[in-house]
Order: structure tokens, then sequence, then C-alpha cells
């Protein structure tokens, strides 16, 4: 009995390391430290200093950029603008993308599915900014639609179309209902289509085992397709620039100023670091709500 435990091979220590799934996330963690954490860090840090610390060592810590955006209604009447735009954009993309999106979830037709597929990718394949010329050419004093009224006569002089939160909002829509309706078709494409049969043969209607059973079945899609394009137009620059000229001011296009024309570091660092934090606080806002209607709906 001695000698075989004397001959029992002691266990060899274990090696402690990182796990092949670590390794294989390592890169993307390291991309969204490169690309976020120390951008948005840098942002944070310039908007709590004075001055810029690579032109001027003596910079101090200071509050004044917040305090500056806090005393001027025009920056709070500028974030609000930015958050209405984006409510409107994604509650317009939401009604024109889920019908577009069940349609293409419910197509049998290989060939359907590949055509609408491709026509809603179409639009992406085309950068924004020759997007949102086409829409002015058509919004415009002297674009295609104002010229179309006024030679039928059913308007004396042009509708004023762009150059306002209207022609914004349309160019936006445009431009992002696509992410919405792509979210959404592979959402709705697993719910399975006998829930729906079998809320018909219980009495149901087609409406009715929409609302009862795929809309809410559909709640994650909508979520996550609302918060993309969400996110999307309150960060825009280029389309509220040149749809809403002079009248529609929005956070990015004051932070673009204060980069550009002012190279004040600090302030756009305010700006931006306040219009990150609203956003994730309407984000989990819209979240918690939208999650509490889905569980109601579950336990119902």
């Amino acid at each position: 009995m001695a000698e075989a435990v004397a001959t029992t091979p002691l266990p060899r220590p274990r090696h402690v390391g990182m796990s092949p799934i670590a390794w294989l996330a390592a890169p993307a963690l390291l991309l969204f430290v490169i690309f976020f954490v120390l951008p948005f860090g840098t942002m944070a840090l310039f908007s709590f200093l004075s001055g810029n610390p690579v032109a001027n060592p003596n910079v101090t810590f200071t509050l004044r950029h917040y305090e500056r955006f806090l005393s001027d209604s025009l920056y709070f009447e500028s974030l609000v603008a930015t958050l209405r735009i984006g409510f409107v954009t994604t509650l317009v993309s939401l009604l024109i993308g889920y019908p577009l999106a069940h349609w293409m979830a419910r197509m049998h037709s290989r060939v359907g599915h590949a055509m609408l597929l491709m026509a809603v990718i179409a639009p992406m394949l085309t950068g924004i900014v020759v997007r949102t010329f086409a829409w002015m050419t058509l919004l415009q004093d002297s674009g295609v639609i104002n010229t179309t009224l006024v030679s039928l006569g059913w308007t004396d002089g042009p509708v004023r179309l762009m150059y306002n939160e209207f022609g914004t909002v349309v160019a936006l829509v445009h431009i992002y209902v696509p992410y919405m309706v792509l979210t959404l078709t592979g959402v709705i494409g697993r719910i399975d289509e006998r829930l729906e049969q079998a809320a018909r043969n219980l009495g149901a209607n087609r409406f009715r085992a929409f609302i009862e059973v795929t809309l809410p079945l559909s709640l994650p899609g909508i979520l996550a397709g609302s918060l993309l394009v969400f996110a999307l137009s309150i960060s825009a620059y280029v389309t509220p620039f040149l749809m809403g000229g002079t009248d529609v001011l929005t956070l990015p296009m004051l932070i673009y100023q204060q980069v550009g024309s002012s190279f004040n570091l600090g302030f756009a660092g305010a700006l931006g670091v306040i219009l990150l934090a609203v956003s994730l606080l309407v984000v989990f806002a819209y979240n918690h709500v939208l999650g509490r209607f889905a569980g109601g709906e579950k336990m119902a």
C-alpha cells in the first residue's frame, strides 16, 4: 500500500491563462478601448479643464463649461431640438419600417424577398451627402415638389418644406429607416407563424392576432431598432446642417462649431458629455418602460 502511494504521480499544476473565448474577444475589446473609451475619456477630461494642456501647461480643473451650458438658454433649446428630432425620426421610421419588415419576414417567395431586401439596402449604397442633396433638390423652394404644386395651381407660392425640422426629419427617416427594417425583419422572422394561426383558430381575427401575438413577441426588435435609429439621428451632423440651415440648431452642430471655428475643446467636450449622458438616460428609460410592458404582456 505504501509503494502504491509512493508511486502515485502528483497532479500537475494547472496553467492559468486566458481562455480561448477571451482571446477571441480581445481584438474587439481593444478596438472598443481605442475608438470609444480613449476618445470619450479625452473629451470628458477636456470638459473639466480650463484650457488645452498641450499648449498651456498651467491649466486647472473647472466647471465653467457646464456652467456656460446652464446659463444660456440657446444650448438647452438645441438639446431639446436634438432630442425632438431624434424622437420624431425614430417614431416615423418605426411606423414605416414595421409593416415593411413584417411583409419581408412573412414573404415565402425567395425572389420577392430578395427583391425587397435589395430595395431596402440600395439607398445605403449611396453616401449620406448625396441622398441629402437629392432631398434638397426635391424640397427646396424651387425644387421639384414646389414647382409642381405651383404649376398645377394648388399653391400660390412655394411651400416651406426645408430649412426647418420637417425637412430634416424627412431626410433622416430616408437615411435611417433601412436600419429599422433590417433589425425588425430578423426578429419577426424568428416568430413562429403557427402562433398566429393558433390565435386565429381560437377566434381572433388577423388584427387581434397581430396585437396579441406578433407585436409583443417583436418588442425586442422594436427596442433594438428604435435605439439604433435614435442614436444615429441625434448624432447626425451633415443632414441637419444641410436640411435645417440656420433655423435648426442641434448639439452636434454646436460641437462642430466649437471645434472648427472657436477651437474651444473644453466646451465642445462638455456638450459631448451632456449629449451622451442625456442620450443614455433616454435609452435606459425607454428600455425600462418597454421591458416592463413586455413583461406585463407575458404575464397576461
